[in-house]
């Protein structure tokens, strides 16, 4: 099925091996053959309040109706939206008069942005997933629309989170998404293999691997959202070997008491991104659940991942553990290149400057934004990712950090990931933040956010500074540390750092 694009593979699944597992929400659970039928009969059904290239809106929770709604979408030519749900109703109600959404599916626990969407909306079709929705799929027929051969035709559209402006709207087309032989080849799928969802469909990371999953014909259990109990027991109930995490999420599953009283031994490989990783973390997730470990790079404008760190680049104690900190080499396909933040001249390896990236999984275009479009490209084609990184000799990609996080202090740059891996490895610190506070001598003061390990003495601020002193320049080390009982956090579990940022502009304001 290696030529397939989504829609066009779950139709060959359902030919081919009727009778195989497809997707399992709760307690329902959907053969191949009755997934490929259920989102035949919502495509139908679509296409009698909806026309080809309209957006299919959603404020669903990861769960069988948004698995439905992108297949049923695809197959119907239309442009599946899922919003955040963690949104006000009033600003997720904007959002979907951005998208210009012809229909609009909810969790019945998000009323309130049904509601919204349907006053903003007054000519949609909204509806409440559950008997509404079923209600709805059930007037559809099993006759296909048979839309998803045409590789440009878009089938998704992620919206930015908006820290620099209001939202974007990423349009992502079947080419973009496309996952081949090469693709597959990474995640060392076997006959056996049963993969976990539990990101939000409205982000990349839960709706790209949701598509790569069921493009691969792998057995998919589907969580609403991720709770480190709850994944903890779907491993063991239902054999998961392969899950996509964010490394926040893999700090709460190895720190819960649950991943110790649970069978996690199926587990072979969890593939993580969306936010940089300290060594010490994955150094001790790996110990922790005896499994392979994928990093996946990329960004929503790349549609996932241009990069790889392959399970075989995954070895703490051996001659290449160097590795760790790497985002790995690129997939087939991918061109990147590091370019100088000022003249955008291409840099030498080892040289830092900003990450770009030339490939078919690149968006064409922000929705209805040309000029921010026009700003996310070079004059050759390159997509500007915002990251500050470079690439050694042997062509692996080192993250530094986003160009936008970078604090200038006393002059000198300090990319906060580095300083973060530092303090990692004080056995007291449990999690850390590094951002950057205005300050009257500095311009901006190397600030340490610290959640200290429970159980352990809280370490002083001194100690700590002298700590990160010891292990990298002395004008990178914190001047401030604050410590702190939870960092805030987005719906995917990647840490908010603009959100720390003005937290702790506020709270030492009086201290300048």
């Amino acid at each position: 099925m290696s030529g397939l694009h989504l829609p066009e593979r779950v139709r060959t699944l359902a030919a081919t091996q009727p009778h195989a597992l497809s997707i399992v929400d709760g307690e329902r659970s959907l053969d191949a053959a009755s997934f490929d039928a259920l989102t035949t009969r919502l495509a139908d059904a679509l296409t009698r309040v909806a026309a080809p290239g309209d957006h299919i809106g959603a404020a669903l929770e990861t769960g069988l109706p948004g698995a439905a709604l992108f297949v049923a979408s695809a197959k119907a030519g239309m442009i599946f939206t899922p919003l955040n749900w963690r949104l006000p109703a009033h600003e997720l109600a904007a959002v979907a008069v951005d998208a210009e959404v012809t229909v609009f599916v909810a969790d019945p626990a998000h009323t309130a942005v049904a509601d919204a969407v349907r006053t903003a909306l007054p000519d949609a079709t909204v509806l409440l997933a559950g008997d509404e929705l079923d209600a709805f799929t059930a007037s559809g027929t099993l006759c296909d629309p048979g839309f998803g051969a045409d590789p440009d035709a878009p089938l998704l559209q992620l919206y930015t989170s908006g820290t620099t402006g209001r939202p974007k709207g990423v349009v992502i087309t079947h080419r973009n998404l496309h996952n081949d032989a090469d693709g597959f080849a990474v995640y060392h799928w076997r006959p056996d293999s049963v993969a976990l969802d539990a990101m939000p469909l409205f982000h990349i990371a839960g709706a790209g691997w949701m598509s790569s999953c069921v493009s691969a014909g792998i057995p998919l259990v589907l969580l609403p959202r991720f709770d480190a109990r709850a994944v903890a027991e779907t491993v063991e109930r239902h054999r998961i070997s392969h899950m996509f995490l964010v490394p926040s999420t893999i700090q709460m599953l190895i720190e819960d008491p649950a991943s110790r009283e649970h069978d996690l031994s199926s587990l072979r490989v969890v593939a993580y991104g969306s936010a940089p990783i300290t060594t010490t973390l994955l150094t001790r997730a790996i110990e922790a659940l005896g499994c392979g470990f994928l990093q996946r790079y990329g960004m929503t404008e790349t549609a996932g991942s241009v990069t790889a760190l392959r399970v075989e680049d995954h070895d703490p104690s051996g001659p290449h553990a160097a590795l760790l900190t790497s985002a790995g080499t690129p997939m087939p396909g991918v061109e990147i290149s590091i370019r100088d933040t000022a003249t955008g001249e291409t840099l030498a390896a080892g040289e830092t400057g900003e990450i770009v990236c030339r490939s078919r999984n690149n968006t064409r275009s922000y929705w209805r934004r040309p000029d921010a479009t026009a700003e996310l490209y070079t004059d050759d084609g390159f997509l500007r990712t915002g990251d500050a990184g470079h690439l050694d000799d042997s062509g692996y990609l080192f993250v530094t950090d986003r160009i936008k996080d970078m604090i200038i202090s006393g002059g000198e740059n300090v990319y906060p990931v580095e300083v973060e891996s530092a303090l990692a490895e004080h056995p007291a610190v449990a999690e850390v933040a590094v951002v950057g506070v205005a300050d009257i001598v500095w311009g901006e003061a190397v600030t340490a956010v610290v959640r200290v390990r429970a159980g352990s003495v809280v370490p002083s601020e001194a100690e700590l500074i002298a700590f990160a002193a010891e292990r990298v320049a002395s004008f990178k080390k914190p001047r401030r540390v604050v410590f702190v009982d939870e960092m805030p956090r987005g719906a995917t579990g990647k840490l908010l750092k603009r959100t720390l940022r003005e937290q702790l502009s506020d709270s030492l304001a009086g201290a300048r």
